[in-house]
């Protein structure tokens, strides 16, 4: 199935939840309204269900589970819970890809956001669009999968969607990869274009001229948790690292080796 094809399948690019419609809308807002946006989405129940799922994850560790919306909305902060709404919202349109295990989708999304966090802390571009494009960057394996079940299950079957090598096959068998796939759904929910573009483009980072900081960053989020959902072999962290993104950055290869660069509450 081509890219078009795919994209023009009427599962592929479904309307997104209202709720994470009017999450998406405070992206630039100056002043928002942390109770009146948890009130909005307790009015989704079977979405307030899954950010509580995500939020009490055991990923995501904490002192205390969170019982409400309300609760999470103010241990999280806004940026967190939107990230996690719409990751939630992002579940609710594709429930059950075959040959996805979500449980391991969303902690591997999750352990790039957590890198992506502490990576954009000190650079000029906001936590929010940083921490929400790496939870969401992987999100077309979702679509492909629901889409064309058929054709994913013996690329599944030869190099998990996990793998490192796994935008490289998907490149060589499709002609495309979940990046562009996960932009077009980004684009057609309007997530900010910055966000889209960094989607798109975080499998090479290098190529646009001049090189785009915001994808490398996903690029490297990506790669970390990739490695962590591999065992955090030192080996392969150490072979597989990504140099020149890495300069591009202008980061410390040991900050991302250590393994307490996952994992913990304070990091998402």
């Amino acid at each position: 199935m081509q890219l078009q094809e795919l994209l023009q399948h009427p599962q592929a690019l479904p309307v997104a939840p209202q709720a994470a419609a009017r999450l998406i809308a405070t992206f630039g807002q100056q002043d928002v309204d942390l109770g009146e946006l948890a009130r909005q989405l307790e009015r989704d129940p079977a979405l307030a269900a899954r950010v509580l799922q995500q939020a009490n994850s055991a990923f995501l560790r904490r002192l205390r589970p969170v019982h409400s919306v309300r609760d999470a909305a103010w241990v999280l902060g806004l940026n967190r819970l939107r990230a996690l709404a719409l990751a939630a919202a992002v579940q609710s349109r594709f429930p059950s890809p075959p040959g996805i295990e979500l449980e391991r989708f969303w902690a591997y999304s999750l352990a790039a956001a957590a890198v992506a966090q502490r990576l954009s802390a000190p650079r000029r571009w906001g936590e929010a669009i940083a921490v929400t494009a790496a939870l969401l960057h992987a999100v077309g394996e979702l679509v492909m999968h629901q889409v064309m079940p058929q054709r994913m299950a013996p690329l599944q079957a030869q190099t998990p969607w996990w793998s490192l090598q796994r935008p490289q096959i998907e490149q060589q068998t499709l002609g495309y990869t979940y990046a562009e796939v996960g932009a077009a759904l980004a684009r057609h929910w309007r997530l900010p274009a910055l966000l889209a573009q960094a989607i798109e483009t975080h499998l090479h980072p290098l190529r646009s001229d001049p090189p785009d900081p915001l994808a490398a960053l996903v690029h490297m989020a990506a790669w970390r948790a990739r490695v962590w959902c591999l065992g955090d072999d030192r080996d392969v962290l150490i072979h597989s690292y990504p140099d020149a993104v890495g300069e591009l950055l202008q980061l410390d290869p040991d900050s991302l080796v250590d393994p307490v660069a996952l994992g913990t509450e304070e990091a998402l």
